[in-house]
């Protein structure tokens, strides 16, 4: 089985050019990274969950996170400005195509009840979202630790210039797009 990185080389680059009439390789769309969000407002009373998520999201990324700081204060929820609410990971290169392999051949057909990625999620510029809704269908993920479970948001940004050109690559990479 081809890794992503060869299959993208070998096999979807010479598709998009034939399908989008592109003239040389470096004008066909590519991966430029993928970012992956928590968010974890349940952390302000309990500080554990931000210990715990950050070494899931080591495991599950290969890399260290970063906090993200509140924006603005939100008196209903007890939040500050500048308070820690969520966590961050930047992948690319090597590791963000390790991350997609193992998001497209193992975590999706894990999840329960599943039929597919959307394939409206694009968001007008080439770049698809994704959410997740329990961080425990990573294999990396040892339930016995698990104390909270939270949800992803990934991002994946690509040079397309439209969603048509964005969701045709991701097609190719493997994506399963629901019908």
């Amino acid at each position: 089985m081809l890794r992503l990185k060869e299959k993208y080389q070998k096999e979807v680059v010479p598709k998009l050019k034939e399908e989008f009439g592109y003239k040389n390789n470096l004008a066909v769309p590519s991966l430029k990274k993928v970012v992956i969000n928590v968010g974890l407002g349940r952390a302000i009373t309990n500080p554990k969950i931000f210990d715990q998520a950050i070494e899931d999201l080591k495991l599950i990324t290969g890399q260290k996170p970063i906090k993200t700081k509140a924006k603005q204060s939100i008196a209903s929820f007890k939040i500050r400005k500048g308070l820690p609410i969520g966590l961050m990971v930047t992948l690319r290169g090597e590791r963000m195509y390790d991350f997609l392999e193992r998001l497209i051949n193992i975590v999706l057909p894990r999840i329960r009840d599943f039929r597919g990625i959307k394939p409206n999620a694009f968001d007008g510029s080439g770049n698809y979202s994704l959410g997740i809704a329990e961080h425990i269908v990573f294999p990396e993920i040892d339930y016995e630790k698990v104390n909270e479970i939270y949800g992803l948001q990934i991002n994946i940004i690509t040079t397309a210039k439209t969603d048509k050109e964005a969701k045709r690559m991701l097609e190719l990479l493997g994506f399963p797009f629901s019908q």
